[in-house]
């Protein structure tokens, strides 16, 4: 199918995007994300942000690995992991913010760099102090990827291909969970953390700095906001939100380190990455499945199915092993959580205010993200002083936790529990004639 373009020659080129999207419509699942995959700009964008996304996936447990062969402990390890998401987590809103009032090509020139300098450093340190200040340093400096991705699909494919693209884009962003969590195990404890560090600022380079230049950024407008409007954190739906990423971020972050940990306590430290893999695997299979749902399913109706189902897989995790019955148990999760990601971000776009594309998302991310690493500093310590398997209860209480606060907030999110309807779609397609370049 061809790509949509603004060519200016109104009702017929209005007429074409409507038959396109009837057409849209009567593709298979695996014609719908070759649409996506054949386009040559959603390639350029998948390319161009991949090697960044590889040194994430690669960030947290060559941090971990590099601490805890330095320091000989696991607690230090795991607070010098949660302090390097506290800053990274605490700063996202804020750049955020930035992007959505000068754009991206500033944040990411200057981010990108900056951040490959801090890996660099950190990877001499040798001193338990000097370890833990830098990787509180290193979070400061994070480059805004993901921030600045999805906000460019809407430039990228026509708005009927959106949710696809999202399905395909958070496929990819979990695609680097396989990778990035293997290689950095790998590296680590074959050869030197130290080296992972390295392979982790070059590809922040490479990626940061060619998704700057994407042609999709001289497309990409920010919103401009509405009189009257209110700020993201005032906004009662993203403080419903904010909320359940409260408890996701401390859950998940506090499960990020007790897998390495628990692990690492059993002697079988080699199998952290195979289990972090098969969990992202999940994630990109649940991520695409979710993508193939009709768009007559509501995101917030599909969101709280998937989300009560990922809580009921989750209450076997405390009594796993880092073996194959961790393995079996999260990779079940995994298919749920990457579900969740597409109809979360859906259910954001619906609820969030007029001129904060980038800054709502961003913000829902400093939430969660900040307790994540408060979730990581406290898994670390509770996995060496009393048992991983408290720190993977834990994990399972916040889900269950984040699913009571979304399934009794519903009311907040009423935008996101609607079908458009076929004129809705039309006037979105006219509406971005433009931006289909």
């Amino acid at each position: 199918m061809k790509q949509l373009v603004g060519t200016g020659t109104g009702k017929v080129t209005f007429a074409r995007c409507v038959r396109s999207n009837s057409v849209l419509a009567k593709m298979s699942l695996m014609e719908r994300y070759l649409v996506i995959i054949r386009n040559k700009s959603a390639q350029y964008l998948l390319i161009t942000s991949f090697p960044a996304r590889i040194a994430y996936g690669m960030i947290s447990l060559s941090i971990f690995f590099k601490v805890q062969q330095t320091t000989g402990s696991i607690a230090v390890a795991g607070l010098a992991t949660g302090v390097n998401g506290v800053a990274g987590a605490t700063t996202a809103g804020l750049r955020g913010t930035l992007i959505d009032r000068f754009g991206m090509k500033i944040p990411l020139r200057f981010f990108a760099p900056g951040y490959a300098i801090l890996i660099m450093l950190f990877s001499t340190g040798n001193s338990k102090t000097t370890l833990v200040l830098f990787a509180f340093i290193l979070g400061f400096s994070a480059p805004p990827i993901n921030l600045s991705v999805r906000p460019l699909w809407k430039v990228t494919v026509p708005p009927d291909q959106v949710r696809t693209a999202y399905a395909v884009d958070t496929a990819v962003m979990n695609s680097v969970g396989v990778f990035g969590p293997l290689i950095a195990t790998s590296i680590s404890l074959n050869s030197s953390p130290d080296i992972a560090l390295e392979l982790c600022s070059v590809l922040i380079i490479i990626g940061g700095l060619s998704l700057s230049f994407t042609p999709q950024l001289r497309n990409w407008v920010p919103e401009k906001k509405e009189a009257g409007d209110l700020a993201v954190w005032r906004t009662p739906a993203m403080q419903l939100m904010m909320v359940e990423g409260v408890f996701i971020g401390l859950g998940w972050g506090a499960f990020d380190i007790a897998v390495p940990a628990f692990a690492t306590l059993e002697n079988v430290a080699h199998r952290t990455g195979f289990i972090f893999a098969i969990m992202a695997a999940g994630n990109v299979i649940g991520g695409l499945l979710a993508g193939s749902i009709s768009k007559k399913t509501s995101s917030l109706k599909a969101f709280r199915r998937i989300y009560g189902a990922w809580f009921v897989l989750s209450l076997p995790l405390a009594f796993t092993y880092p073996g194959w019955s961790m393995m079996i148990v999260t990779a079940s999760m995994s298919l749920m959580s990457g579900g969740l990601q597409v109809f979360y971000f859906e259910i954001s776009e619906a609820v969030r205010p007029k001129g904060s594309a980038v800054a709502a998302l961003g913000w829902l991310w400093t939430v969660e993200g900040t307790f994540a690493s408060i979730g990581a500093a406290l898994g670390g310590f509770i996995s060496e002083h009393y048992s991983p398997r408290y720190v993977l209860a834990l994990t399972t209480i916040c889900i269950g936790i984040g699913f009571v606060v979304f399934k009794s907030g519903s009311t907040l999110l009423q935008a996101a529990d609607r079908v458009p309807s076929d004129k809705e779609d039309e006037e979105a397609i006219e509406s971005n004639l433009d931006t289909n370049k």
